[in-house]
């Protein structure tokens, strides 16, 4: 077995999802406080973008210690599968990040704290725990991805909006990991308890249109809250018909409606920042 080299270490972190993590922060802190608004919270933005890289690189690194049985078959070229890395070697790369990560919070605010260290716990028992129960891994992933966004309004002391960003963001990747668990029922028989499994395919289809609905019910609250301009709206109307319409498609083609409701969440973010900025 050859020995941990740092392109193997490298190789842990997936760097295009650490650079899109930096992005999302950066850009919820910009729908929160506006282009203008930037320059006043210059170091608390750079250190929330640092600690998202820090957090998704040491999870994905956790993440490939705990799979690494399945990534022998599933994944040989992953780093510890093919011998570049040692499963103690990925774990101590990833306690360390987490560890660098928390304290960096400690520089940004109080609300990153608690959010890092929610998100970090939700993160070990996804990877131990959640990740084939099902259900509760779908709500793992999408308070994940809701944290994000609550991380760069922290950063900007702006969390009355970063909340609703939030839920609108872990409604809408709630009801999406619904529709690929429906997409995949067959092959996760043999490692997972979905919730398709569970309550049956069309109830668990429901149950993804109901979470798309809730976020478009959602979505009028930051105009009628006076917290984004008026530009804010025409876009998420279209947002909005483009979820409606992806909740309609997952029962007839599950696969072709979690891609449609990929498209509405990059519609609403767009939406989200043309009402922080103009």
């Amino acid at each position: 077995m050859r020995t941990a080299g740092q392109g193997g270490v490298i190789g842990l972190f997936r760097l295009g999802n650490c650079l899109m993590a930096a992005l999302g922060a950066l850009l919820a802190a910009v729908v929160c406080v506006g282009l203008e608004g930037l320059s006043d919270f210059a170091m608390e933005i750079a250190l929330s973008m640092l600690v998202a890289v820090l957090f998704t690189a040491a999870g994905n690194a956790l993440n490939d210690y705990f799979d690494r049985e399945v990534d022998k078959v599933a994944h040989p070229e992953r780093p510890i599968p093919s011998g570049r890395v040692t499963p103690s070697t990925a774990f101590a790369v990833s306690a360390s990040m987490f560890a660098a990560g928390l304290a960096l919070t400690l520089f940004v605010s109080l609300w990153s704290v608690a959010i890092f260290v929610v998100a970090l716990v939700v993160m070990v028992g996804y990877e131990k725990f959640l990740k084939a129960v099902g259900f509760a891994g779908n709500l793992a992933i999408s308070w994940l991805t809701a944290a994000l966004f609550l991380f760069g309004g922290a950063a900007v002391d702006r969390m009355d909006l970063a909340w609703i960003l939030a839920a609108l963001a872990f409604l809408a990747t709630l009801g999406r990991e619904i529709a690929k668990d429906i997409q995949d029922v067959e092959g996760d028989k043999v490692s997972r308890r979905t919730l398709p499994m569970r309550i049956g395919v069309r109830s668990a289809g429901v149950a993804a249109s109901v979470s798309l609905v809730a976020a478009v019910a959602l979505s009028p609250a930051p105009y009628l809250l006076e917290l984004l301009s008026i530009w804010y709206v025409p876009v998420v109307l279209a947002a909005d018909a483009i979820f409606i319409y992806s909740a309609l498609v997952l029962f007839k083609n599950p696969e072709r409606g979690q891609k449609i409701v990929k498209l509405a969440m990059f519609v609403a973010l767009l939406a989200f920042l043309l009402g922080g900025v103009l």
